[in-house]
């Protein structure tokens, strides 16, 4: 089967790789470096902009388990998250440079998938694929879609309500810090005392 892609975030580029593990051939259209947003300061897949956590990483609440539910399917998310994981309490944090790197590695060995650095401006309606049949597009673009395509989701599904909103945390150098006017404690109790 042929799938195409819009979107190389946490959800296209994972939804990417595991249909290649699967065998599918993809079409993976990220509109960066052409089409820069106002928030993203790479081209790399999976960068995150608006924080460096994944919330909390403990399975007695919904979203620690929903990481282990993950886990089991082989997440390539989760997998490269844990591998670039910095203190954080309860938290899956992790530096997001280290993490988009690995995300974006391991889609670009896959020879499964073709990396378009193109940007989408309609739904895909025409099949990449010689076989109509098996005709497949899932649109991952999330809150920094561009204008062009925001307006086509929004002509098909018959409004101009769709509302994104995202915004980038900041990353500070440690060693620009004063510790004489700050200290570190652990957030809620949780960690080891020096994680925030």
């Amino acid at each position: 089967m042929s799938v195409t892609i819009v979107g190389a975030g946490l959800a296209g580029s994972e939804c990417a790789w595991q249909l290649a593990r699967r065998g599918h051939s993809v079409r993976l259209f990220e509109m960066r470096p052409g089409v820069k947003t106002a928030a993203h300061q790479t081209e790399k897949c999976a960068e995150l902009v608006c924080s460096n956590s994944f919330r909390s990483d403990n399975p007695r609440n919904a979203v620690g388990l929903l990481k282990r539910e993950m886990e089991l399917l082989d997440s390539l998310v989760i997998r490269s998250a844990r591998a670039a994981a910095v203190p954080a309490g309860d938290a899956l944090a992790m530096d997001r440079d280290v993490f988009s790197a690995m995300v974006t590695a391991e889609i670009e060995s896959r020879s499964e998938i073709e990396i378009i650095r193109e940007e989408v401006t309609t739904i895909p309606s025409a099949c990449v694929s010689k076989i109509p049949s098996a005709c497949y597009a899932v649109l991952a673009t999330g809150p920094l879609t561009s204008e062009a395509l925001d307006r086509a989701i929004g002509e098909l599904l018959g409004t101009e309500d769709l509302y994104f909103y995202d915004s980038i945390a900041p990353i500070v150098a440690a060693s620009s810090l004063d510790l004489s006017k700050m200290y570190p404690l652990s957030r809620y109790g949780k960690g080891s005392g020096e994680d925030y």
